[in-house]
């Protein structure tokens, strides 16, 4: 669920358009001004705003936000503007953004960019961003990936697989192909190969309904043991770790983005590029199951982590994004011991 707060009314877009010029003029942005505005307008009301922007002022408002990127030397100040340009982008051309990141530069955690793209995405979204991609770089993410000299076998294969995947997006589940599909997941754990064949075809093809039954076979002919639990026991290479992100976005994206974020947080500094996109990208689909999943994992609360690691309007942009953490605050004292 979304996090995302609106007011009522909602502004115009021309008056919102208007506001965001007042707060980009002088010497300082009024950053205030820009997260008041923008981390309170879902996706198309942030592409109206975009275009009225654009039609009262000739110029389109991501260059004006880039413009003042471009003159920042404070990290905090350059992550601000990296995390309002990529919140402000229309959803799939902000992850088609993320995806030809990923495949250029080819830095941090830039295979689970790829993988969460392919997989925490619905059907349909996952095809707009192909196209996406196609019209702001010329060529398909396919082409990109496959031509990539970053990933060898099994792994480019089951990258291309997962991104070009259209899959059946309803609940109807064959359960004679869970049981069968199972048990060839079981094979290929019990000779530590999860890179056959048979299990990138399953992970990339079939429905998030269908996968989560056949995963639901597997920990009863288990015995409770999970999949993923068996991934994380015989296997290390980063193929198997593309392949645990793959099988958690397509069947409990909570646990994987819950990961992320105190990932990007622990220890000393904070990967601010991880922490932006897995807020960014979530704020409007599952932060609330993010926020629930965090709590009783870590013990703590997005919130309070996001402040204690993050400063000025780059946190204050997070942190509306993440919203009220009192269901995650009441999560959290069911789950601690008095």
């Amino acid at each position: 669920m979304s996090t995302i707060t609106i007011p009522s009314p909602v502004p115009s877009p021309a008056d919102d358009a208007e506001s965001i010029r007042k707060a980009l003029q002088g010497w300082r942005a009024d950053k205030e001004a820009l997260v008041r505005i923008l981390a309170q307008r879902t996706a198309a009301q942030r592409s109206g705003i975009r275009r009225a922007y654009a039609f009262l002022y000739r110029e389109p408002m991501l260059n004006s936000f880039r413009q003042r990127l471009s003159r920042q030397y404070c990290p905090v100040s350059l992550d601000f503007w990296k995390a309002i340009i990529l919140w402000t982008m229309d959803p799939a051309e902000r992850d088609a953004n993320l995806v030809h990141g990923a495949l250029k530069r080819r830095e941090g955690d830039f295979v689970s960019v790829l993988v969460e793209v392919a997989c925490a995405s619905s059907p349909d979204h996952l095809v707009a961003v192909r196209r996406a991609y196609c019209s702001l770089f010329g060529c398909s993410v396919e082409e990109d990936l496959a031509s990539s000299s970053a990933f060898e076998q099994p792994m480019k294969k089951m990258l291309v697989s997962l991104l070009s995947s259209y899959r059946y997006g309803g609940v109807r589940v064959n359960e004679e192909v869970a049981k069968l599909e199972a048990a060839q997941l079981s094979e290929a754990m019990r000779e530590k190969e999860p890179h056959r064949d048979e299990v990138i075809r399953i992970v990339s093809t079939r429905s998030k309904a269908q996968l989560g039954a056949t995963l639901q076979r597997y920990r009863d002919d288990h015995h409770g043991t999970d999949f993923v639990e068996d991934i994380d026991s015989h296997c290390s290479s980063q193929f198997a770790k593309a392949l645990k992100i793959a099988v958690w976005c397509l069947t409990s994206p909570e646990k994987h983005f819950a990961e992320v974020i105190r990932q990007s947080i622990e220890g000393l500094g904070t990967y601010e590029d991880m922490l932006t996109r897995a807020i960014v990208s979530r704020a409007e689909i599952d932060m609330r199951q993010i926020k629930a999943e965090y709590t009783v994992r870590f013990k703590t609360t997005v919130t309070r982590d996001v402040v204690d690691d993050t400063s000025f309007g780059y946190r204050d942009l997070l942190l509306a994004l993440v919203g009220s953490e009192e269901e995650g605050a009441e999560n959290m004292r069911r789950c601690i011991p008095c």
